[in-house]
């Protein structure tokens, strides 16, 4: 008896796959979790037009998801047509780069009727309501429905034709988590449009999520909308954006370095309204918060890139999440330079959050009974009433001067600085603490944090206008590096040089260093250009160097600022908190620390039980 030879394995034939295997795998692509399926009806209703979504969800989405919307609705004689594979509205297949909508691929129905229970009701101006279903890829016939105007798509049982997928859904408190930030992205891009978000679970509707429409213009209706969806301490903290260049347009809000977070949990792009995760946008708010937060912190913005739809291919993923720009240098520069303007712009500002949490800290357990407090008493009962309880003066001992309560100076003495925004100096505690008096409160200030970050801005000013000086090397260092990283070098050499290092080709596969910046000290040459390389390979430019350059400069401002337990004068200290408001980012140190707290007199007589 022959045996068969275990290395002899059957040749392999070719099959089409047939039709319910193909929207499988398309489905596959597309839909990740119930949230992606909520993303692509929602976009669908804002193409069409719709003023008003309401989504209802049930167990995170897994057995019900429906999206009911006001828009133009579908024709009767379409919906067979709207369910098949790339059969879409949105474009003519003749331009895949001038792409004006969310959608264009065709493929979001087909890949939900393949992998669940799909049922869409729509009616539109010009025909009656109609009804069609899918499940599992098996297309029904259209029959009449009842329906007013727009149109309601219902998916229940997702997956359950793809049963292995279920087993990779996650908790239903996470995929709701999922949808609700799904919902809140695209509320973020339409802010004209009202979002309603409800967990049906359970038979009992409950509201998740609701963002009404905005109105007035652009920035008004954007504003109203990130205080609905991102809250208001992020709405009263945030800078209005809005920068051009080269056919790109930057808007949008981003919060003040003092207004961060700990990971980049509300980092918030879109392109041409969409949502997305690009890491080029990323690294751009990244580099322009650079100097003003430590690196354990990150910035809070929702930041909207305009153009022209020629300049950037959407068509990069099927989940249309990742984007390709014509020109990534110019968006990643309009970027870092529009966000920089308005923290410059921004002056002395820290977040209203900085106090909150200090009167926080403040706070005193309520008193179980209420306080009834008197009116406020004039100065002269005030005086009065310390002069009674001042302790008489021991015998042997004459009073001293600083014994007794002494009157403030005139009324007018320091109105002119009182005015202003952080308020005349008035004491300086433990040697290291200014303590301020405004118009309407009192200003703590950091003297050290103060000081350091008025130093490093002007040191930066100085090498701004003079440049970075560089020291040239006696003997070149010779580095061999790779043809591609060869040319990624030599294609910034002009911005290396500004920064004081100086390369050039050497022949073959290396680089010769010439010059590195002088402020640096002896450095490793190889080791800082493939840094350098790192972050080109990463986000396609690179502040590498430029950011151990400030290093350099952070450290010499820390070393020569106003160091704490340094006694300070009248005149000196309201002499820097003159120079704090003059200052662009003297709100926060170079690690992006306070250098202020400003407390509110209400809020102070509020834990005094005085409200």
């Amino acid at each position: 008896m022959a045996i068969a030879d275990p290395q002899i394995k059957p040749k392999p034939v070719i099959r089409q796959l047939d039709e319910a295997a193909i929207n499988r795998i398309a489905a596959g692509e597309v839909l990740e979790r119930p949230a992606s399926a909520v993303k692509e009806l929602v976009e669908n209703a804002i193409d069409a037009g719709a003023t008003r979504i309401e989504v209802a969800i049930a167990d995170g989405g897994k057995t019900l998801i429906r999206v009911t919307d006001d828009g133009c609705g579908i024709a009767a004689d379409d919906l067979p047509l709207a369910i098949a594979r790339h059969a879409t509205s949105k474009i003519d297949g003749s331009d895949l780069l001038n792409i004006h909508s969310f959608g264009f691929r065709g493929e979001a129905l087909a890949s939900l009727g393949a992998v669940g229970r799909l049922t869409i009701t729509s009616r539109n101006a010009d025909s009656e309501a109609a009804r069609v279903a899918v499940s599992g890829g098996r297309i029904g016939s259209v029959t009449p429905a009842a329906l007013n105007a727009g149109t309601v798509v219902e998916l229940a049982d997702i997956f359950f034709a793809t049963p292995a997928r279920l087993k990779f859904l996650r908790t239903d408190r996470a995929e709701g988590q999922a949808v609700t930030d799904v919902i809140k992205r695209l509320a973020m891009a339409e802010p004209f449009v009202t979002f309603i978000l409800k967990d049906v679970s359970g038979g009992e509707p409950r509201l998740t999520f609701r963002a009404d429409a905005e109105t007035g213009d652009m920035f008004d209706a954007l504003h109203g909308r990130l205080r609905s969806v991102l809250g208001k301490d992020f709405a009263e903290n945030a800078l209005a954006i809005d920068a051009q260049r080269d056919g790109f347009h930057l808007t949008g809000y981003a919060a003040l370095p003092t207004y961060s977070r700990g990971a980049a949990i509300a980092q918030f792009l879109f392109v041409n309204g969409r949502p997305v995760r690009d890491k080029m946008l990323l690294g751009a708010l990244r580099a322009a918060y650079m100097d003003v937060l430590s690196r354990d912190r990150r910035p809070v913005a929702a930041l909207f890139v305009d153009c022209d739809p020629t300049l950037v291919d959407v068509n990069v993923h099927p989940a249309k999440t990742e984007v390709r720009f014509r020109d990534p240098g110019t968006v990643r520069g309009l970027i870092v330079s529009g966000l920089r303007h308005a923290l410059a712009e921004a002056g002395h500002r820290a977040s209203t959050t900085v106090a909150g949490a200090t009167l926080g800290a403040m706070q005193t357990p309520a008193p179980a009974a209420p306080i009834y407090q008197m009116e406020r008493p004039s100065f002269s009962a005030r005086s009065m009433t310390f002069q009674a309880q001042a302790p008489a003066p021991m015998p042997g001992f004459a009073e001293t001067p600083s014994a007794r309560y002494e009157p403030p100076e005139a009324e007018g003495a320091h109105v002119s600085h009182q005015a202003l925004p952080l308020g005349a100096a008035r004491a300086q505690v433990h040697e290291n603490y200014i303590i301020a008096q405004t118009e309407t409160g009192v200003v703590i200030v950091d003297q050290h944090a103060a000081h350091e970050r008025l130093v490093y801005e002007k040191l930066k000013a100085q090498m701004a206008e003079n440049g970075v000086a560089s020291q040239a090397l006696l003997i070149p260092e010779i580095i061999e590096l790779s043809d591609a990283d060869c040319a990624s070098l030599l294609a910034i050499t002009d911005d290396l040089d500004t920064l004081g290092l100086s390369i050039e080709a050497f022949g073959g596969n290396a680089i010769a260093v010439r010059a590195t910046p002088a402020i640096l000290g002896e450095i490793n040459a190889e080791a800082l250009l493939k840094d350098i390389l790192d972050e080109l390979t990463d986000e396609g430019a690179t502040t590498q160097l430029g950011t151990r350059i400030d290093a350099i400069l952070s450290r010499v401002s820390c070393h020569g600022s106003i160091r704490s337990g340094r006694r300070m004068q009248a005149d000196e200290m309201n002499a820097l908190l003159r120079e704090m408001e003059a200052t662009p980012k003297s709100g926060q140190c170079n690690h992006g620390r306070p250098t202020y707290v400003e407390l509110k007199l209400a809020d102070i007589e509020r834990l005094f039980g005085r409200t």
